[in-house]
């Protein structure tokens, strides 16, 4: 049975509302707090509708390009060690508790954390706001995967070889100084200038692929769940469909399995490194989803009975799975590569050695008594024949000729869009009818990021269509409305510099926000509402309660966790200036820059319009209360303060009650909420002061 609510929660309902009952989060307050039936909320079609829904969203391009590269660079399988166990520990019990409270209160981030704390209500809306950062560049992403799926009907691949220059009849210099694939990407696609501070004009070609992008999730989104929900039948399993395609077609390559090999290695003294630590933790953190309220909004829309703790361990368990297989098809593609690098490598190297036998030089060196170099075949000298003759006879050759390592090659991490655009284009052109493998990799991404982006919509609708009924009211105007204000402020990135502010956003504008809303979230749980009562609640919901590690999983591990990596990443900020890479046309070259002082402060905007909504909803919460109270003593004067008192009733009753309600104002929005379900058949009602001192036997138990 649930506990009755502590003095303090019923004095602040005395003095924010009359007559009304909070024992319950079944019936809560929907849009500008009138009630709501559950009968009226979108449900899913499905069980599997909802999963896919709930993979698709978790599941995104940072298991493609962003898992690997952290594997790569931090030990391999020592890694994926650590990875599993913050994912345990940390990563599924607060999924679990997002999953729990949407699915329990039926309601959007907003409205969840105005119902489990009043005083914290802003979390919902920094979940809002991240939600919207993520989505503006998140579908400048996806327009670039629709620009160069676009160009992979053709053959052969626009990147597959450097152009010509026709003033100079020659190849052009940028394309030659670094590589076909580099120069599409940086100048073909992005037509990027040399720093953040030269801003240049708009891309129109990538202007309309991001009007398109938006076209699609604004089409895909606009009857809500129940159409979005359709196009992740498609949207969620496609991705597995190609992951599994070129990872088969990616055993076949040469090299395969000496990326894989690579892979798994494990280093494990990189547990050492707290770095890596906040890696893994970040990693964990982003991989699931957490404090973008999309979780919530999925969930709000599943049978108040649903196993929500089964889905927390399917989704996760799918999750990793899936970074795992990225990370297969990854390294046996840049395994591949690394291969083909190096060969190429031993090639023009003995190419040269050649040039200089011919010219009566070195000839001792490569001359027919060295075993393994075959001068007359460079192509039957193997890379370990190759380094074994180099480490001999290195310091008898000129600087030209270089040391040709697979190793080295894969040790150069590649992550992000340096991966998907520049690594991945350059594997595929190499392979049998690559405009086909093209198209299907940049159809994979494309489907990855719709599939994300829609979670991260739903996070920002639900929760506005669910506390403001005149937005409830317009579904289709605020999704169209929406998706036309993030194409206009999505033009920031459409410029020739606007790739400087996808990483500016990509790195900044959700990691210190997000950690701050999930530490907020387990607060408004653990320690203020409780997690007993939580796990009471969650019990009611699933007729079986859940193992008590979570309680203090909830209480000190995971917010320990949290706070944490809240302080690495300030500390990081603080002592390590941040960074971008940008591409120097004259050098054909990458290189890390600073950002000015003005992308500083634009960083630290970001964060702070980000995080504001929590402190600002304390504050306003406190003031209101404050007010309330100053009314009610000047109304009341020197006389006795009118009391409200609670009595028992049966489940009907309070149904009855509910049911005959008058509309709550908009005081009582933000009551205190004492319980997210009804438990058992004994309930509390306000009674009439008058009502109660007839039965003196109820005052005695009631009286506030």
């Amino acid at each position: 049975m649930t506990e009755k609510p502590p003095l303090d929660s019923i004095e602040d309902e005395a003095w924010l509302g009359e007559g009304q009952s909070q024992t319950q989060l079944t019936t809560v307050c929907g849009p500008d707090g009138v009630e709501t039936c559950d009968a009226d909320r979108p449900a899913w079609d499905s069980k599997i509708q909802y999963v896919l829904a709930q993979v698709g969203f978790s599941v995104g391009l940072g298991n493609v390009w962003r898992f690997p590269y952290l594997c790569h660079q931090n030990g391999g399988g020592a890694f994926m060690l650590l990875y599993v166990f913050l994912l345990l520990i940390v990563g599924v019990p607060l999924f679990f508790m997002e999953l729990a409270a949407g699915q329990s209160i039926r309601q959007g981030s907003i409205g969840v954390w105005k119902h489990i704390s009043p005083k914290l209500a802003g979390i919902g809306y920094s979940s809002c706001m991240v939600c919207f950062y993520v989505a503006l560049y998140y579908n400048v992403i996806i327009a670039w995967s629709l620009f160069y799926m676009g160009n992979s009907f053709q053959y052969p691949l626009p990147w597959q070889r450097c152009p010509i220059d026709v003033t100079t009849n020659d190849t052009v210099k940028e394309c030659a100084g670094s590589s076909p694939t580099s120069y599409f990407w940086f100048r073909k696609a992005l037509d990027i200038t040399n720093s953040i501070d030269e801003t240049g004009e708009f891309n129109p070609i990538m202007t309309g692929c991001l009007l398109a992008a938006w076209a699609i999730v604004s089409l895909a989104m606009i009857k809500g769940i129940k159409s979005s929900a359709k196009v992740m039948y498609f949207s969620s399993v496609f991705p597995y469909v190609v992951l599994f395609i070129f990872l088969i077609r990616g055993l076949m390559l040469d090299g395969a399995i000496d990326g894989i090999t690579y892979m798994f290695y494990p280093k494990l003294e990189i547990w050492g490194n707290v770095q890596v630590w906040r890696q893994a933790a970040t990693q964990v953190f982003f991989a699931l989803g957490l404090g973008y309220g999309s979780v919530i909004a999925y969930s709000s829309y599943n049978p108040v009975h649903n196993n929500c703790h089964r889905d927390a361990l399917m989704v996760s368990g799918i999750n990793f799975m899936t970074s795992v297989l990225a990370s297969l098809v990854v390294f046996v593609v840049l395994g591949f590569r690394a291969k083909n690098i190096a060969l190429r490598c031993v090639a023009e190297n003995l190419g040269l050695l050649s040039l200089m036998s011919s010219h009566g030089s070195n000839q001792h060196l490569v001359g027919p008594g060295w075993p393994g170099i075959n001068m007359t075949d460079p192509s039957s000298v193997s890379i370990a024949e190759y380094r074994e003759w180099y480490s001999h006879h290195s310091s008898m050759v000129g600087p030209n000729i270089t040391d040709c390592s697979l190793e080295q090659e894969m040790n150069k991490g590649i992550e992000g869009t340096g991966l998907a655009f520049i690594a991945f284009t350059e594997v595929m052109a190499l392979f049998p009818a690559s405009p086909f493998w093209s198209t299907l990799f940049f159809l994979m991404l494309l489907n990855l990021g719709l599939s994300t982006m829609f979670g991260t919509m739903q996070g920002i609708l639900t929760p506005l269509m669910d506390n403001f009924s005149l937005l409830g009211r317009h579904r289709t105007l605020l999704t169209v409305s929406s998706c036309a204000l993030g194409f206009l402020i999505g033009l920031l990135f459409t410029q020739r510099s606007g790739n400087y502010f996808v990483t500016m956003f990509d790195d900044y504008s959700a990691t210190l926000p997000l950690v701050i809303v999930v530490i907020f979230e387990t607060i408004s749980v653990a320690w203020v509402y409780g997690t007993d009562r939580f796990l009471d609640d969650i019990e009611v919901m699933l007729k079986w309660r859940p193992p008590v590690v979570y309680k203090y999983l909830w209480k000190y591990v995971c917010l320990l966790a949290m706070v944490g990596l809240l302080a690495a990443s300030l500390l990081r900020m603080v002592f390590k200036r941040p960074t971008y890479t940008a591409w120097n046309q004259t050098t054909a070259s990458e290189m890390t820059l600073e950002y000015p002082g003005w992308a500083l402060a634009m960083i630290v905007l970001l964060i702070v319009i980000a995080s504001l909504p929590v402190p600002i909803g304390y504050i306003h919460f406190t003031l209101k209360n404050h007010m309330v109270r100053d009314t009610r003593s000047e109304e009341g004067g020197c006389q006795e303060v009118h009391r409200e008192l609670y009595t028992k009733c049966s489940s009907t009753e309070q149904l009855d009650s509910n049911s005959q309600h008058r509309v709550p104002s908009e005081e009582e929005e933000a009551h205190p909420r004492t319980a997210f379900l009804p438990m058992g058949n004994e309930h509390y009602r306000l009674l009439p002061q008058q009502e109660v001192e007839d039965d003196d036997d109820d005052e005695q138990d009631t009286v506030v």
